[in-house]
Protein backbone atom coordinates (compact mmCIF):
# COMPACT_ATOMS: atom_id res chain seq x y z
CA UNK A 1 0.00 0.00 0.00
CA UNK A 2 2.86 2.36 0.87
CA UNK A 3 4.55 1.52 -2.39
CA UNK A 4 1.50 2.57 -4.38
CA UNK A 5 1.34 5.91 -2.57
CA UNK A 6 5.02 6.61 -3.26
CA UNK A 7 4.58 5.68 -6.91
CA UNK A 8 1.64 8.09 -7.25
CA UNK A 9 3.65 10.92 -5.69
CA UNK A 10 6.58 10.28 -8.08
CA UNK A 11 4.33 10.35 -11.11
CA UNK A 12 2.70 13.57 -9.94
CA UNK A 13 6.09 15.23 -9.40
CA UNK A 14 7.30 14.16 -12.85
CA UNK A 15 4.14 15.53 -14.46
CA UNK A 16 4.60 18.84 -12.65
CA UNK A 17 8.24 19.15 -13.79
CA UNK A 18 7.25 18.33 -17.36
CA UNK A 19 4.54 20.97 -17.35
CA UNK A 20 6.90 23.64 -16.01
CA UNK A 21 9.63 22.77 -18.48
CA UNK A 22 7.26 22.57 -21.42
CA UNK A 23 5.72 25.88 -20.57
CA UNK A 24 9.11 27.52 -20.34
CA UNK A 25 10.19 26.12 -23.71
CA UNK A 26 6.92 27.00 -25.35
CA UNK A 27 7.27 30.53 -24.11
CA UNK A 28 10.79 30.71 -25.49
CA UNK A 29 9.64 29.47 -28.87
CA UNK A 30 6.88 32.03 -28.82
CA UNK A 31 9.40 34.72 -27.98
CA UNK A 32 11.56 33.75 -31.01
CA UNK A 33 8.84 34.30 -33.55
CA UNK A 34 10.25 36.71 -36.18
CA UNK A 35 8.69 39.02 -38.70
CA UNK A 36 9.94 41.04 -41.67
CA UNK A 37 10.37 44.72 -40.90
CA UNK A 38 9.88 47.69 -43.22
CA UNK A 39 13.48 47.54 -44.56
CA UNK A 40 13.34 43.84 -45.26
CA UNK A 41 15.39 42.90 -42.15
CA UNK A 42 14.32 40.02 -39.91
CA UNK A 43 13.58 41.38 -36.45
CA UNK A 44 12.18 40.32 -33.15
CA UNK A 45 10.94 43.23 -31.13
CA UNK A 46 13.41 46.07 -31.86
CA UNK A 47 16.57 43.93 -32.08
CA UNK A 48 18.09 42.43 -35.26
CA UNK A 49 18.57 38.71 -35.40
CA UNK A 50 22.28 38.62 -36.42
CA UNK A 51 22.16 34.92 -37.05
CA UNK A 52 19.67 35.44 -39.86
CA UNK A 53 21.55 38.48 -41.12
CA UNK A 54 24.61 36.33 -41.82
CA UNK A 55 22.63 34.51 -44.49
CA UNK A 56 23.67 36.82 -47.42
CA UNK A 57 21.26 36.43 -50.30
CA UNK A 58 23.90 37.19 -53.00
CA UNK A 59 26.24 34.52 -51.67
CA UNK A 60 23.40 32.08 -51.52
CA UNK A 61 22.59 32.90 -55.16
CA UNK A 62 26.23 32.41 -56.20
CA UNK A 63 26.38 29.04 -54.47
CA UNK A 64 23.21 28.00 -56.23
CA UNK A 65 24.66 29.09 -59.57
CA UNK A 66 27.85 27.10 -58.99
CA UNK A 67 25.74 24.11 -58.14
CA UNK A 68 23.57 24.70 -61.19
CA UNK A 69 26.61 24.91 -63.50
CA UNK A 70 28.29 21.98 -61.72
CA UNK A 71 31.58 23.86 -61.43
CA UNK A 72 32.90 21.67 -58.63
CA UNK A 73 32.30 18.52 -60.67
CA UNK A 74 34.72 19.38 -63.52
CA UNK A 75 38.35 20.33 -63.92
CA UNK A 76 38.25 23.67 -65.71
CA UNK A 77 42.03 23.80 -66.03
CA UNK A 78 41.48 21.59 -69.11
CA UNK A 79 39.94 23.06 -72.25
CA UNK A 80 36.49 21.90 -73.44
CA UNK A 81 36.56 18.81 -75.58
CA UNK A 82 40.00 17.77 -74.40
CA UNK A 83 41.37 14.88 -76.45
CA UNK A 84 39.21 15.72 -79.46
CA UNK A 85 39.42 18.30 -82.20
CA UNK A 86 40.30 21.95 -81.78
CA UNK A 87 37.68 24.04 -80.02
CA UNK A 88 36.44 26.93 -82.19
CA UNK A 89 36.52 30.33 -80.50
CA UNK A 90 34.84 33.22 -82.31
CA UNK A 91 36.07 36.78 -81.84
CA UNK A 92 34.08 39.99 -82.12
CA UNK A 93 35.68 43.43 -81.60
CA UNK A 94 34.16 46.87 -81.19
CA UNK A 95 36.70 49.70 -81.23
CA UNK A 96 35.72 52.41 -78.79
CA UNK A 97 38.55 54.89 -79.40
CA UNK A 98 42.05 55.31 -80.78
CA UNK A 99 43.68 57.29 -78.02
CA UNK A 100 47.04 58.21 -79.50
CA UNK A 101 49.46 57.50 -82.35
CA UNK A 102 53.12 58.21 -81.63
CA UNK A 103 55.64 58.59 -84.45
CA UNK A 104 58.55 58.83 -82.03
CA UNK A 105 57.75 55.54 -80.26
CA UNK A 106 56.18 53.94 -83.34
CA UNK A 107 53.11 52.69 -81.49
CA UNK A 108 49.40 53.37 -81.08
CA UNK A 109 46.96 53.10 -78.17
CA UNK A 110 43.35 52.04 -78.52
CA UNK A 111 40.43 51.00 -76.30
CA UNK A 112 38.14 48.19 -77.46
CA UNK A 113 35.51 45.68 -76.40
CA UNK A 114 36.87 42.17 -76.97
CA UNK A 115 34.21 39.46 -77.07
CA UNK A 116 34.78 35.67 -77.19
CA UNK A 117 32.26 33.03 -78.24
CA UNK A 118 32.68 29.30 -77.59
CA UNK A 119 30.77 26.29 -76.30
CA UNK A 120 31.50 24.38 -73.11
CA UNK A 121 29.00 21.60 -72.50
CA UNK A 122 30.23 21.25 -68.94
CA UNK A 123 28.42 24.53 -68.13
CA UNK A 124 25.08 23.57 -69.67
CA UNK A 125 22.11 23.64 -67.32
CA UNK A 126 18.39 22.80 -67.49
CA UNK A 127 16.07 25.73 -68.00
CA UNK A 128 12.35 25.90 -68.68
CA UNK A 129 12.48 29.45 -70.04
CA UNK A 130 15.72 28.90 -72.04
CA UNK A 131 17.10 32.16 -70.69
CA UNK A 132 20.83 32.85 -70.21
CA UNK A 133 22.53 33.71 -66.95
CA UNK A 134 24.92 36.67 -66.68
CA UNK A 135 27.85 36.80 -64.27
CA UNK A 136 30.74 39.11 -63.49
CA UNK A 137 34.47 38.53 -63.00
CA UNK A 138 34.02 36.45 -59.82
CA UNK A 139 32.79 33.43 -61.74
CA UNK A 140 35.20 33.95 -64.65
CA UNK A 141 38.12 33.00 -62.41
CA UNK A 142 36.58 29.56 -61.74
CA UNK A 143 35.98 28.37 -65.30
CA UNK A 144 38.04 27.94 -68.48
CA UNK A 145 38.35 30.98 -70.77
CA UNK A 146 40.47 31.39 -73.95
CA UNK A 147 43.97 32.75 -73.34
CA UNK A 148 43.91 35.34 -76.11
CA UNK A 149 46.68 37.95 -75.99
CA UNK A 150 47.80 40.88 -78.14
CA UNK A 151 50.89 40.23 -80.23
CA UNK A 152 53.53 43.02 -80.24
CA UNK A 153 51.74 44.81 -77.40
CA UNK A 154 53.80 47.06 -75.13
CA UNK A 155 51.20 47.73 -72.44
CA UNK A 156 47.62 46.64 -71.83
CA UNK A 157 45.15 46.58 -68.97
CA UNK A 158 41.52 45.70 -68.24
CA UNK A 159 39.45 48.59 -66.97
CA UNK A 160 38.45 48.18 -63.35
CA UNK A 161 36.35 51.28 -62.58
CA UNK A 162 34.12 50.93 -60.71
CA UNK A 163 34.53 47.15 -60.96
CA UNK A 164 36.37 44.98 -63.47
CA UNK A 165 34.79 45.48 -66.89
CA UNK A 166 34.22 41.76 -67.47
CA UNK A 167 30.97 40.07 -68.42
CA UNK A 168 30.21 36.35 -68.71
CA UNK A 169 26.94 35.11 -70.18
CA UNK A 170 26.11 31.37 -70.11
CA UNK A 171 23.28 29.83 -72.16
CA UNK A 172 21.46 26.60 -71.22
CA UNK A 173 23.04 24.66 -74.11
CA UNK A 174 26.58 25.55 -72.97
CA UNK A 175 27.27 28.45 -75.35
CA UNK A 176 29.26 31.20 -73.67
CA UNK A 177 29.81 34.90 -74.35
CA UNK A 178 32.83 36.41 -72.61
CA UNK A 179 33.33 40.18 -73.00
CA UNK A 180 36.11 42.39 -71.65
CA UNK A 181 36.92 46.09 -72.05
CA UNK A 182 40.65 46.57 -72.52
CA UNK A 183 43.12 49.31 -73.50
CA UNK A 184 46.23 48.20 -75.37
CA UNK A 185 49.34 49.94 -76.67
CA UNK A 186 50.82 48.01 -79.57
CA UNK A 187 53.73 48.39 -81.96
CA UNK A 188 53.13 49.90 -85.39
CA UNK A 189 55.99 49.65 -87.90
CA UNK A 190 55.74 52.99 -89.71
CA UNK A 191 57.43 54.05 -92.93
CA UNK A 192 58.32 57.75 -92.97
CA UNK A 193 59.73 57.93 -96.48
CA UNK A 194 56.81 60.13 -97.54
CA UNK A 195 56.31 61.97 -94.23
CA UNK A 196 54.21 64.10 -93.78
CA UNK A 197 52.45 63.08 -96.99
CA UNK A 198 52.34 59.46 -95.84
CA UNK A 199 49.75 56.75 -95.26
CA UNK A 200 50.37 54.27 -92.43
CA UNK A 201 49.06 50.74 -92.06
CA UNK A 202 48.85 49.68 -88.40
CA UNK A 203 47.48 46.36 -87.19
CA UNK A 204 46.46 44.86 -83.86
CA UNK A 205 47.07 41.10 -83.76
CA UNK A 206 45.27 38.56 -81.54
CA UNK A 207 46.49 35.06 -80.84
CA UNK A 208 46.23 32.24 -78.30
CA UNK A 209 49.29 32.00 -76.12
CA UNK A 210 49.21 28.33 -75.04
CA UNK A 211 46.92 26.51 -77.48
CA UNK A 212 48.10 25.95 -81.04
CA UNK A 213 45.87 25.21 -84.01
CA UNK A 214 45.39 21.59 -82.89
CA UNK A 215 43.71 22.69 -79.65
CA UNK A 216 42.11 26.07 -80.37
CA UNK A 217 40.89 27.65 -83.59
CA UNK A 218 40.41 31.42 -83.58
CA UNK A 219 38.10 32.91 -86.19
CA UNK A 220 36.07 36.06 -86.76
CA UNK A 221 32.56 35.41 -85.49
CA UNK A 222 30.73 37.36 -88.21
CA UNK A 223 33.38 37.68 -90.90
CA UNK A 224 34.05 41.26 -91.95
CA UNK A 225 31.12 42.42 -89.81
CA UNK A 226 32.92 41.20 -86.70
CA UNK A 227 34.86 44.44 -86.55
CA UNK A 228 32.89 47.55 -85.65
CA UNK A 229 34.18 51.00 -84.92
CA UNK A 230 32.57 54.02 -83.31
CA UNK A 231 32.88 57.47 -84.81
CA UNK A 232 36.50 58.43 -84.16
CA UNK A 233 38.15 61.78 -84.88
CA UNK A 234 41.95 61.95 -84.74
CA UNK A 235 44.07 65.09 -84.63
CA UNK A 236 46.65 64.16 -87.25
CA UNK A 237 45.15 61.19 -89.08
CA UNK A 238 42.10 60.28 -91.07
CA UNK A 239 40.94 56.65 -90.95
CA UNK A 240 40.65 55.62 -94.59
CA UNK A 241 39.78 51.99 -93.98
CA UNK A 242 39.51 49.39 -91.23
CA UNK A 243 39.14 45.69 -91.96
CA UNK A 244 39.69 42.30 -90.36
CA UNK A 245 41.87 39.45 -91.63
CA UNK A 246 43.30 36.17 -90.36
CA UNK A 247 46.36 34.02 -90.84
CA UNK A 248 48.77 31.58 -89.24
CA UNK A 249 51.88 32.24 -87.19
CA UNK A 250 54.67 29.69 -86.84
CA UNK A 251 56.94 29.24 -83.84
CA UNK A 252 59.78 26.77 -84.15
CA UNK A 253 59.29 25.38 -80.64
CA UNK A 254 55.51 25.12 -80.36
CA UNK A 255 54.08 24.99 -83.88
CA UNK A 256 51.37 26.88 -85.77
CA UNK A 257 48.90 29.26 -84.18
CA UNK A 258 45.80 31.00 -85.51
CA UNK A 259 46.20 34.76 -85.62
CA UNK A 260 43.60 37.47 -86.21
CA UNK A 261 44.44 40.96 -87.54
CA UNK A 262 42.69 44.30 -87.08
CA UNK A 263 44.10 46.51 -89.84
CA UNK A 264 43.88 50.31 -89.83
CA UNK A 265 44.83 52.42 -92.84
CA UNK A 266 45.60 55.93 -91.59
CA UNK A 267 46.21 58.93 -93.84
CA UNK A 268 47.90 61.94 -92.29
CA UNK A 269 46.31 65.38 -92.37
CA UNK A 270 48.66 67.70 -94.27
CA UNK A 271 47.14 71.03 -93.25
CA UNK A 272 48.90 71.11 -89.87
CA UNK A 273 52.30 70.64 -91.49
CA UNK A 274 51.49 73.16 -94.18
CA UNK A 275 50.97 75.80 -91.48
CA UNK A 276 53.88 74.76 -89.27
CA UNK A 277 56.54 73.75 -91.79
CA UNK A 278 55.89 74.32 -95.47
CA UNK A 279 54.48 77.85 -95.48
CA UNK A 280 57.20 79.27 -93.17
CA UNK A 281 59.84 77.58 -95.31
CA UNK A 282 58.42 79.06 -98.50
CA UNK A 283 58.31 82.52 -96.93
CA UNK A 284 61.96 82.28 -95.85
CA UNK A 285 63.03 81.33 -99.35
CA UNK A 286 61.05 84.20 -100.90
CA UNK A 287 62.45 86.58 -98.27
CA UNK A 288 65.98 85.64 -99.25
CA UNK A 289 65.23 86.80 -102.80
CA UNK A 290 64.56 90.35 -101.58
CA UNK A 291 68.31 90.90 -101.44
CA UNK A 292 68.44 90.70 -105.26
CA UNK A 293 66.55 94.00 -105.40
CA UNK A 294 68.77 95.73 -102.83
CA UNK A 295 71.73 97.75 -104.11
CA UNK A 296 74.83 95.62 -104.24
CA UNK A 297 76.75 98.28 -102.34
CA UNK A 298 74.42 98.03 -99.28
CA UNK A 299 76.54 95.38 -97.60
CA UNK A 300 74.99 95.47 -94.08
CA UNK A 301 71.44 95.16 -95.41
CA UNK A 302 72.11 92.23 -97.72
CA UNK A 303 74.38 90.32 -95.34
CA UNK A 304 72.01 90.63 -92.38
CA UNK A 305 69.05 89.56 -94.50
CA UNK A 306 70.90 86.52 -95.78
CA UNK A 307 72.11 85.43 -92.35
CA UNK A 308 68.64 85.88 -90.83
CA UNK A 309 67.01 83.60 -93.40
CA UNK A 310 69.76 80.98 -93.01
CA UNK A 311 69.39 80.87 -89.22
CA UNK A 312 65.59 80.72 -89.45
CA UNK A 313 65.80 77.75 -91.82
CA UNK A 314 68.17 76.01 -89.42
CA UNK A 315 65.65 76.50 -86.60
CA UNK A 316 62.80 75.02 -88.67
CA UNK A 317 64.88 71.98 -89.61
CA UNK A 318 65.91 71.39 -86.00
CA UNK A 319 62.30 71.65 -84.77
CA UNK A 320 61.01 69.12 -87.29
CA UNK A 321 63.86 66.67 -86.61
CA UNK A 322 63.32 66.75 -82.84
CA UNK A 323 59.71 65.58 -83.18
CA UNK A 324 60.56 62.66 -85.46
CA UNK A 325 62.21 59.27 -84.83
CA UNK A 326 65.87 59.01 -85.76
CA UNK A 327 65.47 56.95 -88.92
CA UNK A 328 68.32 56.11 -91.25
CA UNK A 329 66.59 57.13 -94.48
CA UNK A 330 65.56 60.45 -95.97
CA UNK A 331 62.01 61.66 -95.44
CA UNK A 332 59.98 63.78 -97.84
CA UNK A 333 59.99 66.72 -95.45
CA UNK A 334 63.80 66.50 -95.24
CA UNK A 335 64.08 66.82 -99.00
CA UNK A 336 61.89 69.91 -99.01
CA UNK A 337 63.59 71.59 -96.04
CA UNK A 338 67.15 70.96 -97.16
CA UNK A 339 66.44 72.00 -100.74
CA UNK A 340 64.85 75.22 -99.44
CA UNK A 341 67.84 75.70 -97.17
CA UNK A 342 70.08 75.33 -100.22
CA UNK A 343 68.17 78.08 -102.05
CA UNK A 344 68.59 80.40 -99.06
CA UNK A 345 72.27 79.54 -98.78
CA UNK A 346 72.82 80.15 -102.49
CA UNK A 347 71.26 83.60 -102.19
CA UNK A 348 73.95 84.47 -99.65
CA UNK A 349 76.65 83.03 -101.88
CA UNK A 350 75.21 85.01 -104.78
CA UNK A 351 75.77 88.28 -102.96
CA UNK A 352 79.30 87.21 -102.02
CA UNK A 353 79.97 86.73 -105.74
CA UNK A 354 78.40 90.09 -106.58
CA UNK A 355 80.45 91.88 -103.95
CA UNK A 356 83.65 90.21 -105.12
CA UNK A 357 83.02 91.08 -108.76
CA UNK A 358 82.21 94.68 -107.82
CA UNK A 359 85.48 94.96 -105.93
CA UNK A 360 87.44 93.59 -108.91
CA UNK A 361 85.67 96.01 -111.23
CA UNK A 362 86.60 99.02 -109.13
CA UNK A 363 90.16 97.81 -108.71
CA UNK A 364 90.38 97.59 -112.49
CA UNK A 365 89.13 101.16 -112.80
CA UNK A 366 91.78 102.32 -110.35
CA UNK A 367 94.49 100.60 -112.39
CA UNK A 368 93.08 102.07 -115.59
CA UNK A 369 93.37 105.56 -114.16
CA UNK A 370 89.64 106.25 -114.09
CA UNK A 371 89.71 107.07 -110.38
CA UNK A 372 91.68 110.17 -109.33
CA UNK A 373 94.71 109.63 -107.16
CA UNK A 374 93.35 112.10 -104.62
CA UNK A 375 90.35 109.79 -103.94
CA UNK A 376 90.39 108.32 -100.42
CA UNK A 377 89.28 104.68 -100.73
CA UNK A 378 89.14 104.14 -96.97
CA UNK A 379 86.56 106.88 -96.55
CA UNK A 380 84.46 105.48 -99.39
CA UNK A 381 84.40 102.01 -97.85
CA UNK A 382 83.77 103.18 -94.30
CA UNK A 383 79.98 103.19 -94.67
CA UNK A 384 79.24 99.89 -96.37
CA UNK A 385 82.56 98.25 -97.20
CA UNK A 386 82.53 98.92 -100.93
CA UNK A 387 83.41 101.69 -103.36
CA UNK A 388 80.80 104.19 -104.54
CA UNK A 389 81.64 104.82 -108.16
CA UNK A 390 78.51 106.96 -108.59
CA UNK A 391 79.94 109.49 -106.12
CA UNK A 392 83.31 109.68 -107.90
CA UNK A 393 84.05 111.96 -110.77
CA UNK A 394 85.60 109.55 -113.20
CA UNK A 395 87.98 110.69 -115.87
CA UNK A 396 87.15 109.88 -119.46
CA UNK A 397 88.20 106.46 -120.67
CA UNK A 398 91.78 106.60 -121.93
CA UNK A 399 92.55 105.18 -125.30
CA UNK A 400 93.85 101.70 -125.03
CA UNK A 401 97.27 100.97 -126.45
CA UNK A 402 98.61 97.63 -127.54
CA UNK A 403 100.86 97.59 -124.45
CA UNK A 404 97.84 97.65 -122.16
CA UNK A 405 96.56 94.31 -123.42
CA UNK A 406 99.22 92.56 -121.41
CA UNK A 407 97.30 93.40 -118.23
CA UNK A 408 95.08 90.39 -117.46
CA UNK A 409 92.52 92.58 -115.72
CA UNK A 410 92.03 94.93 -118.67
CA UNK A 411 89.65 94.31 -121.52
CA UNK A 412 91.57 93.18 -124.60
CA UNK A 413 91.13 95.38 -127.62
CA UNK A 414 91.31 94.46 -131.22
CA UNK A 415 94.33 95.41 -133.24
CA UNK A 416 93.95 96.53 -136.81
CA UNK A 417 95.34 93.21 -137.96
CA UNK A 418 92.74 91.24 -136.05
CA UNK A 419 89.72 93.12 -137.39
CA UNK A 420 87.46 91.06 -139.61
CA UNK A 421 87.30 91.89 -143.27
CA UNK A 422 84.82 94.50 -144.23
CA UNK A 423 81.47 93.16 -145.40
CA UNK A 424 81.66 89.86 -143.48
CA UNK A 425 79.56 88.72 -140.48
CA UNK A 426 82.08 86.48 -138.82
CA UNK A 427 82.20 86.66 -135.02
CA UNK A 428 84.92 85.35 -132.83
CA UNK A 429 83.61 83.27 -129.94
CA UNK A 430 84.52 84.59 -126.53
CA UNK A 431 86.79 82.49 -124.45
CA UNK A 432 85.96 81.51 -120.89
CA UNK A 433 88.29 84.17 -119.58
CA UNK A 434 86.59 86.80 -121.66
CA UNK A 435 83.18 85.72 -120.31
CA UNK A 436 84.50 86.02 -116.75
CA UNK A 437 85.88 89.44 -117.55
CA UNK A 438 82.50 90.43 -118.95
CA UNK A 439 80.72 89.36 -115.76
CA UNK A 440 83.30 91.14 -113.63
CA UNK A 441 82.84 94.31 -115.68
CA UNK A 442 79.04 94.05 -115.30
CA UNK A 443 78.53 92.62 -111.80
CA UNK A 444 75.03 94.06 -111.62
CA UNK A 445 73.98 91.45 -114.21
CA UNK A 446 74.34 88.69 -111.58
CA UNK A 447 71.49 90.20 -109.55
CA UNK A 448 69.44 90.69 -112.71
CA UNK A 449 69.76 87.04 -113.72
CA UNK A 450 69.18 85.83 -110.15
CA UNK A 451 65.86 87.66 -109.94
CA UNK A 452 64.58 85.34 -112.65
CA UNK A 453 66.63 82.16 -112.16
CA UNK A 454 65.95 81.61 -108.44
CA UNK A 455 62.11 81.88 -108.56
CA UNK A 456 61.86 79.71 -111.69
CA UNK A 457 64.12 77.04 -110.19
CA UNK A 458 62.16 76.99 -106.93
CA UNK A 459 58.87 76.81 -108.81
CA UNK A 460 60.16 73.86 -110.82
CA UNK A 461 61.29 72.11 -107.64
CA UNK A 462 57.86 72.56 -105.99
CA UNK A 463 56.11 71.25 -109.09
CA UNK A 464 58.19 68.08 -109.10
CA UNK A 465 57.98 67.62 -105.32
CA UNK A 466 54.21 67.90 -104.94
CA UNK A 467 53.58 65.79 -108.05
CA UNK A 468 55.69 62.95 -106.61
CA UNK A 469 54.44 62.93 -103.01
CA UNK A 470 50.85 64.15 -103.24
Amino acid sequence: MKVDVLTCWALAAASLVAMVTGGRHSGRRKHKEVFLGENGVFKFGRRIDYKLKRQDSTKTLLIKSEQLLRIEEHDFAIRPGFGGGAIPVGIDVQVESIDSISEVNMDFTMTLYLRHYWKDERLSFPSRTNLSRTFDSRLVKKIWVPDVFFVHSKRSFIHDTTTENIMLRVYPDGNILYSVRVTVTALCSMDFSSFPLDTQNCSLELESYAYNENDLMLYWKKGNDSLRIDEIVLSQFFIENIHASSGLAFYSSTGWYNRLFINFILRRHIFFFMLQTYFPTMLMVVLSWVSFWIDRRAVPARVSLGMTTVLTMSTIITGVSSSMPQVSYVKAVDIYLWTSFLFVFLSVIEYAAVNYCTTLEEMRKMRGGKIPSTFNAAQAMAFDGCFHDDEIELAPFPKLTPTMTSDPLTTPSQTPDMRPMEGTRLRRRRSARENVDLIVSNSYMIDSYSRLAFPLSYLLFNTIYWSLYS
